[in-house]
């Protein structure tokens, strides 16, 4: 499976860690219906998760906050980050 990145940022503000990591994959993962595979974190440096969206091969487009594990309707890669940045907004106060 070939994969490109699309996207790699990490920023730390504060004691918080926000990172963003996209690929383009030459298919689908199991369980999506899209050729993206994706991690985008928000959480502080001693470890706590307060934000995370990712897809997963056979379990598909999901998110965690303040680790309860929300299911997430993937549009498209710009979507996907507003979405991310919102609940960031939302859960951390950044």
């Amino acid at each position: 499976m070939g994969a490109g990145l699309v996207l790699r940022d990490k920023q730390v503000v504060g004691g918080t860690i926000i990172e963003m990591v996209i690929w383009e994959l030459s298919s689908p993962l199991s369980g999506c219906q899209h050729a993206y595979k994706y991690r985008l974190y928000c959480g502080t440096v001693d470890g706590t998760c307060m934000v995370r969206y990712d897809n997963e091969r056979g379990k598909g487009d999901h998110k965690h906050l303040r680790g309860v594990e929300h299911p997430y309707e993937f549009k498209n890669i710009r979507s996907l980050i507003a979405d991310f940045r919102r609940d960031v907004r939302m859960e951390a106060g950044i």
